[in-house]
């Protein structure tokens, strides 16, 4: 049997994919999460999970640190990444965090249960679509300071006050900001963190 542990703010979409993949002969359901730190302590506490299925956007602990986390403790416990943002940048970041594949929720059951199959086989999946999108997208051009940044200024925060915050000038996190902004092509702070948002970049 493969046992795993279905990761997901919502608990609708946590108790559906659960109950459609315990139908499933060969797949029992060791345990649900809503929220990542949830997540890592259901896989701390359980040795024998083999996969988790992983939301991205989740409270407490986001589902791509907590990926990190799970990696660490249980190398032998994979992490598929299920998420309704099929964000290029999204891809990227969950394979660097150690993910074995990135798939969308709308994803017909069966697939999905096909795709926990093969990454306790030990292969690497991912969603098609997304995988063209993710290829043709780039890399993030951002540097993680600028990833601060921008997740401050998603807080609603004045240069002032981003500064104080990251323990920074306020010439400096200027220079940053026009920085972000050159390299997203967009016209203000918020329309920067808008458009790094939507490519899975914060």
């Amino acid at each position: 049997m493969i046992r795993i542990v279905v990761a997901d703010d919502q608990a609708l979409v946590r108790g559906a994919l659960a109950a459609l993949l315990a139908l499933e002969g060969d797949i029992e359901v060791a345990g649900t999460a809503g929220t990542g730190a949830e997540a890592i302590a259901l896989v701390k506490e359980d040795p024998a999970v083999d996969v988790v299925l992983m939301d991205v956007e989740m409270p407490d602990v986001d589902g791509l640190k907590a990926c990190e986390e799970i990696r660490k403790l249980r190398p032998q416990t994979r992490v598929l990444m299920v998420s309704t943002f099929g964000r290029p940048g999204y891809v990227r970041r969950a394979f660097n965090a150690g993910a074995s594949g990135f798939v969308v929720k709308d994803a017909p059951s069966d697939e999905l249960a096909d795709y926990v199959r093969k990454v306790v086989r030990g292969q690497q999946v991912v969603d098609p679509q997304l995988a063209v999108e993710s290829l043709t997208a780039g890399q993030n051009p951002l540097t993680e300071r600028e990833i601060e940044v921008l997740r401050e200024v998603e807080k609603g925060g004045s240069i002032d006050d981003i500064a104080d915050t990251l323990s920074l000038s306020s010439g400096t996190v200027r220079n940053h900001v026009s920085s972000i902004m050159g390299k997203t092509g967009a016209r203000n702070r918020a329309d920067a963190a808008s458009t790094a948002r939507a490519n899975g970049w914060l």
